[in-house]
């Protein structure tokens, strides 16, 4: 790789653009679902998620929570494991490809082979997390050295 892209990829500012960009997905839900709260618990309760206000709220947390975690580097594999697994949920409760009709069958299915390439992507962000020199005790976070 050349020296500048080195430079320019090796920042800790394209790590923390780049965590950003890839939880996007996430945190832009979760924040639309927070601010109109009455429009998320209408989707829960689109897809038959009831008692829809919790499932709202847990939506939520998981979605600004994981992000946070993934954005900061901080507990990423905590961050990326939860939004990989609620994201691997949605699958089988809002994208059931494989009872549709066509024309929505082939979206739907589409729309599964993003979700599974996002978990794949959120696997790369942890192995890389888990890769990287760890922070010596007396200049990391509290919560980076859990």
């Amino acid at each position: 790789m050349p020296s500048f892209l080195q430079s320019f990829t090796g920042s800790s500012a394209f790590g923390y653009f780049a965590r950003a960009l890839l939880t996007y997905i996430f945190w832009a839900s979760g924040l639309a679902k927070l601010i109109d709260f009455n429009a998320g618990v209408a989707e829960m309760a689109h897809f038959g998620l009831e008692p829809a206000p919790l499932f709202n709220i847990a939506v939520i947390v998981t979605q600004l929570g994981g992000s946070a975690l993934v954005i900061a580097n901080r507990w990423t594999w905590l961050g990326a494991g939860a939004l990989a697994v609620f994201t691997a949920l949605t699958i089988p409760i809002a994208h059931t490809f494989w009872l549709m009709d066509e024309p929505i069958k082939t979206l739907e299915f589409y729309f599964v082979m993003e979700h599974i390439t996002v978990i794949g992507a959120l696997m790369v962000v942890t192995w890389k997390s888990a890769t990287e020199p760890k922070a010596t005790a007396k200049t990391a976070p509290a919560l980076a050295r859990s």
